[in-house]
């Protein structure tokens, strides 16, 4: 399935803490929002559970900054050799692919929050990984951090979930969708919600492009419409 021309078309929106699909993680999206300096949280969860949304919407918040795994080695250990660090909070993606050196640069980081935890100088972590922390395939000392404070398990989103999200996303751009096109969509395409709020936009478009009502007729045709290299033909 050429999914290439729904991102080629409009991009997912950039990932808030509003726009996170909840499902079952109350517990932890409240926690993200009552975040306060000299705390820490971790997330886990299977891929597609939503851990890097939250990490890049908790490091799109003011004064904060989001760091995943290619460069983590580099941006911890600058964060962790300033004299005072200039943000509240730290974002730290994908802890389960750090190397060696990425999690000695991590160790440290951890042991300058624990210093400034009850200072002006506190500042929060939040990370996600894809395992509980004792089962991360760290150093020991880095695995016993990670569950120092706040931890929480991501799940799965169910396909009713999703529905539900994408029946309110699209009632929020005034457009009614057919479930027989919400659950094709379900069934055929990716369960990814990024990449499905993204197909949404490029459907109101290709709507109102063509003149015609959402239908699964359209949704096909908006689907069928890239070469097999994946560029667009519309």
């Amino acid at each position: 399935m050429p999914r290439q021309l729904i991102l080629d078309l409009l991009p997912p929106p950039p990932p808030t803490l509003d726009n996170f699909v909840i499902g079952n993680n109350a517990a932890a999206v409240d926690a993200l929002h009552q975040w306060q300096p000299g705390r820490a949280i971790y997330l886990w969860g299977t891929p597609g559970s939503g851990r890097t949304h939250l990490l890049r919407a908790a490091g799109g918040l003011p004064r904060a900054r989001y760091v995943g795994a290619e460069r983590a080695e580099q941006a911890l250990s600058q964060l962790a050799a300033l004299d005072r660090i200039n943000v509240c909070l730290v974002a730290i993606d994908d802890v389960e692919q750090f190397d060696a050196p990425a999690q000695s640069a991590l160790f440290a980081l951890y042991n300058r929050w624990r210093e400034a935890a009850a200072t002006t100088r506190a500042f929060a972590l939040v990370l996600a990984g894809d395992r509980a922390p004792l089962t991360m395939p760290l150093r020991e000392d880095l695995r016993t951090r990670l569950g120092w404070d706040l931890v929480y398990r991501l799940e799965q989103l169910s396909d009713e979930d999703r529905a539900q999200a994408l029946q309110a996303q699209a009632a929020e751009r005034g457009l009614q969708l057919a479930p027989e096109v919400v659950n094709w969509v379900l069934t055929h395409h990716t369960r990814n919600m990024s990449h499905l709020s993204a197909l949404l936009d490029a459907l109101d478009r290709y709507s109102l492009e063509r003149h015609r009502a959402i239908t699964l007729p359209l949704l096909k045709d908006l689907l069928a419409t890239s070469s097999p290299d994946g560029t667009k033909t519309v």
